[in-house]
């Protein structure tokens, strides 16, 4: 299957298209998409290759404009199979019981969360920036988690980035109520475990490296020097900063920005705020290539995983299932269909990201090994195949051998 998609890539890059058009035929017609686990996947290639064509986007548009006839079989191929993906608003009670199905979420959500206790041990007030792809699922673990540990509780400031609905592409998970709502649900809790919390939601978005947040946490910063006031700075990244435009697209779109990036900028302009503790919670993987073809051959040996997985702890039909494979099929369309600003999937693998945390003065905290140990107990709740390793001051989450989510630490150096 990998190969007759890479062969689709490759004939759909170098205008072939009839070649591309007898490539989809073939996969379409041999890949039942409710098969088995390589068929699914499979099948949500196909799909985002045929969205690729229609959206007339590069080198489809040139095929449209060289081919009428072939450009109307591609459009016959979208009868055929609905391109359409439905992803599901949750609730907060789905969202929270979604997140707990597998360890993806939960192994960042129980690392960082250790670090960040033993970092601000003793701090009166605890400011959490979140920059989560979960909507603040972390956060009530965590609030419930400094309860439990001080006589009298530090008071939290929680503040969060929010993208405009209207302007920036809705990425999944998406949640049904407004970050106010959101907000009011978080303060509540807290106040049920005797913790004073305020909540900011600030309008600020990837697109631009959180340009906006980061000008409001340096007012923060400056108001506390001021006052003399002793705060824990905490940010907390989860599956979020691979968002935020990299050397790539600058690249693809012939910009002079030499090798930085606003993901570089990101990291120095945190680094500047002098953080208490930054934890980087991603994705293992690298999907960045401008190579179509380097790019499927990434995502399929990566991507495997979720719709493996999905087998263990999901039955067929359900909508459950529907929305976890239907969040996937998302990611790889957008990876493999779309090209520049549109192409915000550019996952990057932890080395990677060491190099840029190193790059902009941050050096990495190992894991205690309480911390190693709340972990692994985590993971043991979840079916075989998911385990846990230690390289350096990195955990990683694997499946069945395979680097899925990395987890690390970071002070400023």
């Amino acid at each position: 299957m990998e190969q007759l998609l890479v062969q689709c890539a490759s004939a759909i890059e170098t205008n072939n298209a009839t070649q591309a058009q007898q490539f989809l035929w073939v996969l379409n017609n041999t890949t039942p998409q409710e098969g088995d686990s390589n068929q699914r996947l499979a099948a949500s290639f196909i799909r985002a290759l045929t969205t690729r064509i229609l959206a007339k986007t590069g080198c489809c548009k040139a095929l449209e404009q060289e081919d009428t006839q072939t450009a109307n079989g591609y459009n016959n191929l979208n009868h055929t199979n609905s391109l359409a993906i439905q992803t599901h608003k949750f609730s907060v009670i789905e969202l929270a019981n979604f997140v707990d199905l597998t360890p993806w979420h939960r192994f960042g959500y129980t690392a960082a969360n250790s670090t960040i206790l033993e970092a601000t041990r003793g701090f009166p007030v605890i400011h959490i920036v979140d920059l989560s792809l979960t909507h603040c699922m972390q956060i009530p673990t965590l609030i419930d988690a400094i309860a439990n540990r001080d006589e009298v509780p530090p008071s939290i400031k929680l503040t969060v980035a929010v993208r405009n609905r209207n302007v920036h592409l809705p990425i999944p998970p998406l949640l049904e109520l407004s970050y106010d709502e959101l907000g009011s649900k978080l303060v509540n809790f807290a106040k049920s475990r005797n913790v004073r919390m305020e909540f900011k939601a600030v309008s600020s978005t990837y697109a631009d490296g959180f340009a906006s947040l980061i000008e409001h946490l340096r007012r923060q910063v400056q108001d506390l020097v001021y006052n003399k006031t002793h705060e824990a700075l905490v940010i907390n990244c989860h599956m979020m900063l691979h968002y935020i435009p990299e050397e790539t697209l600058y690249t693809n779109m012939n910009t002079n920005n030499g090798s930085s990036s606003l993901r570089s900028m990101f990291l120095e302009a945190l680094r500047s705020l002098e953080p208490t503790i930054v934890v980087l919670v991603d994705e293992d993987a690298d999907l960045t290539s401008s190579d179509l073809v380097t790019r499927l051959r990434s995502a399929f040996n990566y991507l495997w995983i979720p719709f493996d997985t999905v087998d263990m702890f999901l039955p067929r039909g359900s909508k459950e299932r529907h929305w976890y494979e239907s969040d996937i099929c998302w990611k790889i369309e957008n990876v493999i269909a779309y090209e520049g600003v549109q192409r915000v999937e550019r996952v990057e693998g932890k080395g990677k990201w060491e190099q840029r945390m190193r790059n902009a003065h941050f050096q990495g905290v190992c894991f205690s090994e309480d911390s190693v140990m709340e972990v692994k107990g985590m993971i043991d709740e979840h079916a075989v195949g998911w385990g846990l390793k230690k390289e350096d001051e990195f955990l990683s989450l694997t499946w069945k051998g395979h680097n899925v989510i990395f987890a690390s630490a970071w002070l400023p150096s």
